[in-house]
C-alpha cells in the first residue's frame, strides 16, 4: 500500500497560490497595456491638436483664440503628464506581481519536486514488493515441483 505524500496539503495550497499570482500577473499587464493604450491616445490627440492650431495660425487666427489653442494644448499636456505617472505606476505593480509570480512558482516547484520525489519512492517500494512477491510465488512453485510428497 503506497504512503501518501505528507505535504500534499501543503502542494495543493503553493498550486492555489500560484494560480492565483498568474491570474492577478495577467490582470495587471492587461491593465498597463490599457494605461499604454491611454497615453498613446493622448498623445496622438495632442499632435492633432497642434496641428490644428498651425493650420488655423497659418490662415490667422486672433490672439483668443490662440490663446484657447494653447491653453486646451496645456491641459492635454497636463493629462499626458499624469498618464505617464499612471503608466509607470502600472509598469512598477506589474513588475511587483512579476517577482511575485516567479516566487510562488519557485515555491510550488520546490514541493512539487518533493512530491515527484515521494512518488518515485512509492513506486519503487511497491515494484521492490511486488518483486519480492514473486520471487517467493516462484520459490514456491518450484519447490513443490521438485518434492511432489508435499
Amino acid at each position: 500500500m503506497t504512503q501518501a505524500f505528507s505535504l500534499q496539503p501543503l502542494l495543493e495550497i503553493m498550486q492555489t497560490r500560484a494560480d492565483e499570482a498568474t491570474r492577478k500577473l495577467g490582470q495587471l499587464i492587461a491593465a498597463e497595456q490599457s494605461q499604454r493604450s491611454r497615453l498613446q491616445m493622448l498623445e496622438q490627440y495632442r499632435e492633432e491638436y497642434a496641428q490644428r492650431m498651425r493650420d488655423a495660425t497659418a490662415q490667422g487666427i486672433t490672439r483668443l483664440i490662440l490663446r484657447n489653442y494653447q491653453d486646451f494644448l496645456g491641459r492635454i499636456d497636463e493629462a499626458i503628464t499624469q498618464q505617464r505617472i499612471a503608466v509607470e505606476t502600472s509598469e512598477r505593480s506589474t513588475k511587483a506581481g512579476q517577482t511575485q509570480w516567479q516566487a510562488q512558482n519557485k515555491q510550488l516547484k520546490a514541493i512539487d519536486t518533493l512530491s515527484q520525489r515521494h512518488d518515485a519512492r512509492e513506486r519503487y517500494r511497491e515494484n521492490k514488493q511486488e518483486q519480492k512477491l514473486q520471487d517467493e510465488f516462484s520459490t514456491r512453485k518450484f519447490s513443490i515441483k521438485d518434492n511432489p510428497e508435499n
